[in-house]
C-alpha cells in the first residue's frame, strides 16, 4: 500500500481524473450482449504502477544502498556472492526501513484520506509530495541543486530550495546520492586494498609470484569482515547516513 501511495507522486497533473469517474463502463447492445470499456483513470493508475520501480530507485534511499553494497562486493574480491538478487533484496528492504517514516506520513496525509474519499486525487498528489520533497531536500547538496537549476534555465526563479520543482529536485537528489555512495565506498575500499598490498608484498618476498594475491587475500578479507561484524557496521552506517 505504501508503494501505491508513492506512485501518486509520479503521475503528472493532467493524468488525474475525477475521483467520481467510473473505472468500468458496461454498455448493453440491442442483441443483449454487453461491451466493457475502461476509463482513462484506470490507464493512469496502471501507468503509475509501472513507474513504481523508477520511484523506488530514484526517489528513495535505494540508490545509495545498492551502490555501496556493490562496491563492497568488489572490494572484497567476490564476483557473485552475494548475488545480485540478494543485494537488490537487501537494498529494497533496508530502503523500506529507512523510508518508513516518510511513507507513513504519505499514507497518513495523502493515501488514506484519498481512499476514504475525503480529498481529491490532485490534492492527494500535492500532499504526498510534501514529505517526499522534505526527505530528498535533506539529502541533496546545494551545489547539485544549483547545477540542475542552471541546466533547466531556472536561474533566479526560486527564492529557496523548497520552491524547486520535482523535475529539478529528483536528478539533483540522485546525483547527490551517487556522490555520497562513492564516498562511503571509497572508505570501505581502503582496508581491503591495504590487505591486498600486504599479501602481494609477502608473496613477492617469498618468491611465489605465480600465485594470485587476490586468491590468497580473499579468505583473510572474509575473516576480517566477519571479525569486525561487517554487515552490522555497513547497515548501521547506511541507516545513520540518512540521519536516522
Amino acid at each position: 500500500m505504501l508503494l501505491i501511495g508513492g506512485g501518486l507522486l509520479l503521475l503528472p497533473d493532467f493524468a488525474w481524473a475525477n475521483a467520481g469517474v467510473k473505472a468500468l463502463t458496461v454498455t448493453t447492445n440491442p442483441d443483449g450482449s454487453q461491451d466493457y470499456s475502461m476509463t482513462l483513470q484506470v490507464l493512469a493508475i496502471m501507468t503509475a504502477l509501472s513507474l513504481i520501480p523508477a520511484f523506488v530507485m530514484m526517489m528513495t534511499s535505494f540508490t545509495r544502498i545498492i551502490v555501496v553494497l556493490s562496491i563492497l562486493r568488489q572490494a572484497m574480491g567476490l564476483q557473485q556472492a552475494p548475488s545480485n538478487q540478494i543485494l537488490i533484496g537487501v537494498s529494497l528492504f533496508l530502503s523500506l526501513f529507512i523510508m518508513a517514516p516518510v511513507f507513513d506520513k504519505v499514507n497518513e496525509t495523502a493515501l488514506q484520506p484519498y481512499l476514504n474519499e475525503e480529498i481529491t486525487s490532485l490534492e492527494a498528489y500535492e500532499r504526498a509530495k510534501i514529505p517526499m520533497r522534505a526527505f530528498m531536500l535533506s539529502q541533496t547538496r546545494v551545489k547539485d541543486l544549483e547545477t540542475f537549476v542552471e541546466i533547466g534555465g531556472y536561474e533566479g526563479q526560486f527564492q529557496s530550495p523548497e520552491e524547486v520543482p520535482m523535475n529539478v529536485l529528483i536528478p539533483a537528489f540522485v546525483t547527490s546520492e551517487l556522490k555520497t555512495a562513492f564516498q562511503i565506498g571509497f572508505m570501505l575500499f581502503i582496508p581491503f586494498l591495504i590487505l591486498d598490498l600486504v599479501v602481494a608484498s609477502v608473496l613477492m618476498a617469498m618468491g611465489m609470484m605465480m600465485l594470485s594475491p587476490m586468491i590468497v587475500a580473499l579468505p583473510f578479507k572474509l575473516m576480517l569482515f566477519v571479525l569486525v561484524d561487517g554487515w552490522n557496521l555497513i547497515f548501521g552506517t547506511l541507516a545513520n547516513s540518512f540521519g536516522m
